[in-house]
């Protein structure tokens, strides 16, 4: 599936867009408001939003909350909003990547593909080795992208997944901030911590007892985290 929704009140540059990624053989399904954004999403199937923070009708951020309560489909931001704390916001609230404006069409191709790349890898194949690591009770399954606790169904984004499967898979190793992000971002690290440290804290949310006391993702005061023993 190649098909991206695009989300952009500016037609001049949802249309520069669409057409660059029509040439890599993207279809691109565009909105112009937060409302009608929702709307498309929900009647068909999307690899990948890209999406404005300042929208007509329903903000960025609104739409991007709806979508998170049922999908964990990887969420681009395109903003002219470069501040730290507008990028925590973002990330903080489900997004997987934040692009700022102005911005070059090769750059925003190259995060589309590597964003799709980490959420499709771990497709369940025909006849395909089950592929699972555990940790206490939590479960992975890397054929069918899922994790549970307790038996318990818990949705990741896929940079939340790729972070705690990177642990499960190396548990004695600790990992520097740097280190995390060249491997789950697959992208030059610029020593901007945020990005690390708002997925770390959403993973924690979603499968720690207590977040701040972590059993899972641990720190290692100094250095970066590791998984806890």
């Amino acid at each position: 599936m190649s098909k991206i929704l695009l989300v952009e009140d500016d037609r001049e540059i949802s249309a520069m867009l669409k057409n660059f990624l029509a040439t890599e053989n993207f279809e691109v399904v565009t909105a112009f408001d937060g409302e009608s954004a929702c709307d498309t999403f929900f009647s068909d199937r999307f690899c990948l939003v890209l999406l404005d923070l300042m929208l007509p009708k329903i903000s960025g951020i609104a739409v991007m909350e709806k979508i998170r309560e049922n999908s964990t489909v990887p969420i681009i931001i395109i903003s002219a909003k470069d501040t730290d704390s507008d990028k925590t916001l973002g990330l903080g609230l489900g997004a997987d990547d934040y692009i700022t404006k102005p911005f070059s069409v090769t750059e925003v191709l190259a995060r589309i593909k590597a964003n799709i790349r980490r959420s499709t890898q771990y497709a369940p194949e025909a006849a395909a080795p089950q592929a699972i690591l555990e940790k206490g009770a939590l479960v992975m399954n890397l054929n069918d992208y899922s994790v549970t606790k307790n038996g318990t169904k818990i949705e990741l984004t896929s940079k939340e997944f790729e972070i705690l499967k990177l642990l499960l898979q190396n548990p004695k190793k600790v990992y520097t901030k740097e280190q995390m992000y060249s491997l789950v971002w697959n992208d030059v690290y610029f020593g901007d911590e945020n990005a690390v440290n708002v997925h770390i804290s959403r993973l924690r949310n979603k499968i720690e007892d207590n977040p701040r006391k972590p059993q899972y993702v641990v720190t290692v005061w100094g250095i970066g985290y590791k998984l806890g023993g």
